[in-house]
Parts: structure tokens; C-alpha cells; sequence
């Protein structure tokens, strides 16, 4: 990512906060998760949304990404996606003789990949370039993406019916899965009366430009990690890869996902400098899905939240 010059800390702490409430006015009452989503917007990374169907997935990531002044496509993943859909194709044409580039909708700095584990594994690898590289080729010819470049995905639970699960190697392109939930009683009653008129995603504009997104992500990578942060941190990677029930831990470049992730939590929060606080609460959302579980070869549900909870109570930050 090339270098521009920096901008006061109080320009980019209004970039957020403007970000963060225009995202507000229509993901209600779960201001925690949009926390993270920007997190994993600093951090560089990319953001995976795991929930039943219909408590918000979709409309989190078009909030977001409408919200971000970013060049935005939509995928909608069923099991007939091919990889070129996504990508693009080389079309010939038959008047001069030659193949003309027509670039799918991962050609885009803002992608939402919805319902991403209804595409095959095939389609779903194609991401994987992507992701990781920031980058597609076709035909011996690289493209670059973005910046900013950012997948948002969204998957319904595994055991629902035409789903196929994301391997091992994409899961670990993400920066976060994240949970919604259901909402409580008075918001959900806030959305029935904000849905009554229309769908009010539709109506946001967009508050940031691409090079403020930039400016932001340069700015993430300057937050300070102290020597014994790093270590906190270090030492919950290293009890991913020993604890009894896990069969896989987390990798290096899990560890790494870690550290920015937590870079970009504390700017979020309006800090410089990361605190311990920043490491516990980023370790369930950052890890759990990097980690398999022995009970995945007993056929139960690869569910490492109690072992990311095990490990938290059992980690202690070194002084």
C-alpha cells in the first residue's frame, strides 16, 4: 500500500465516528459488531458474518460498504457460481481478431459475497488469490485490487440445507467471524417501524472516500504494541497449539491477523497504543474459526469458543 502523508489523529478519529453512526442508522442495536467490522476495515482484512438467515448479515455489509465512497459489487453465491463469474472472462471478438478483458465483480474495492458457503468449493477458492494477494490472474495476466480492498461474506450455519463448508485455507483469509444475534425486543421494534416505508440501506451515501479509508489503515499499522502485550498475545497463539482438544492451532499467519486486528481495535477506540483488554476481547473472533477442533473427526460441530475461553482464563499477562 503506497505511502501518503499523514493526518492529525482528531481528522481521523471524525472519519470514524462519521463512518461508525452513518453505519448506525440502519444496523440497529448492535454497535459491537459494527465495532469489529471496522476493525477488520483497519486492520486490512477481511470479514466473515455467521448466523442463522435473516438477523442482519446482509445489511451490515452493504452498510458498510456503501457507506465507504469504495467502487462496490454484490455476489450472490449459489451452487452454479463458476470462478470466472467472479473474476471475468477474455471474450473474443470476432470484427478484429482479438480477446477484450470484460472484469467480473471481484474487479471491485468493496465486495460482498453473500451467502458465501451455497458456492461450491471450486468458486469459493477462487477467492482465495484474491484474499491473500490482493490480486486475480486470468490468462497469465494479473489485475490488482484495490486499495482499499475488502471481501465482506456472509454464510448461514453448516448444517443448513445446499451449504458447503469454507476449507481450512479461506477461513484463514479472514480476519473475523462474527455473531449477530437476535436483537432485543424494543430494537427489533425500532426496525419493523424503519423497514415500514421502505428498505433504508438504500438510501445511504457514502461518508468516506478511498483515500480516507487509506489514510485510516496507515494510520492502524503506527499503534504502538507493547513488549509485554506482544507476549499476552503470543502466549494464547501458543496454548491454541497444545490445549487437549485442539487437533490444529492457530498459524503464524494467524498470530499476525492477531496483532493488527488488536492495532486496529485500539484506534477504533480512539487510542494509540494497544492494551491487554484489546488482545481478550479480539481472541474468540480472530481465532476460533483458525482452529480445529479434535471433536471436527468425531463428526460434532467445530465449535472452539470453549477453548478460546479456556485459554483466556488460563493466560495471564505477563508484567
Amino acid at each position: 500500500m503506497s505511502e501518503s502523508p499523514a493526518r492529525p489523529p482528531e481528522e481521523l478519529t471524525a472519519l470514524l465516528h462519521r463512518l461508525r453512526d452513518n453505519v448506525a442508522k440502519v444496523f440497529l442495536g448492535k454497535p459491537e459488531v459494527t465495532r469489529f467490522a471496522l476493525v477488520a476495515l483497519l486492520a486490512e482484512g477481511h470479514l466473515l458474518l455467521e448466523d442463522v438467515p435473516g438477523v442482519g448479515k446482509t445489511l451490515l455489509a452493504k452498510a458498510l460498504a456503501l457507506s465507504l465512497g469504495c467502487t462496490f459489487h454484490r455476489i450472490q453465491a449459489t451452487p452454479d457460481l463458476l470462478p470466472g463469474d467472479l473474476i471475468g472472462t477474455n471474450i473474443f471478438n470476432q470484427k478484429d481478431g482479438t480477446f477484450t478483458f470484460h472484469p467480473g465483480p471481484l474487479m471491485s474495492q468493496i465486495v460482498l459475497a453473500d451467502e458465501i458457503n451455497r458456492a461450491t468449493p471450486r468458486t469459493q477458492s477462487a477467492l482465495l488469490e484474491a484474499m491473500s494477494e490482493r490480486q486475480v490472474t486470468v490468462d497469465r495476466e494479473t489485475f490488482k485490487l484495490g486499495p482499499p480492498f475488502l471481501v465482506l461474506a456472509t454464510q448461514n450455519p453448516y448444517e443448513y440445507e445446499g451449504t458447503y463448508p469454507l476449507p481450512e485455507s479461506q477461513l484463514d483469509r479472514f480476519l473475523l467471524r462474527l455473531k449477530i444475534g437476535y436483537p432485543e425486543r424494543a430494537i427489533e421494534r425500532d426496525i419493523l417501524n424503519q423497514h415500514r416505508v421502505g428498505e433504508p440501506v438504500e438510501s445511504l451515501t457514502a461518508v468516506l472516500v478511498p483515500a480516507d479509508v487509506v489514510a485510516l489503515q496507515q494510520a492502524t499499522r503506527a499503534v504502538k504494541v507493547a513488549e509485554p502485550v506482544t507476549e499476552y498475545l503470543l502466549d494464547i497463539v501458543d496454548a491454541t497449539r497444545v490445549h487437549p482438544d485442539v487437533k490444529l492451532g492457530a498459524s503464524t499467519r494467524g498470530a499476525l491477523a492477531f496483532y493488527r486486528a488488536c492495532q486496529a481495535l485500539a484506534k477504533v477506540s480512539g487510542r494509540d497504543y494497544v492494551r491487554p483488554e484489546d488482545v481478550k476481547e479480539l481472541a474468540l473472533p480472530v481465532l476460533a474459526h483458525r482452529i480445529m477442533t479434535k471433536a471436527w473427526d468425531q463428526g460434532g460441530r467445530d465449535d472452539a469458543t470453549p477453548i478460546i475461553n479456556d485459554i483466556l482464563a488460563k493466560t495471564k499477562v505477563r508484567v
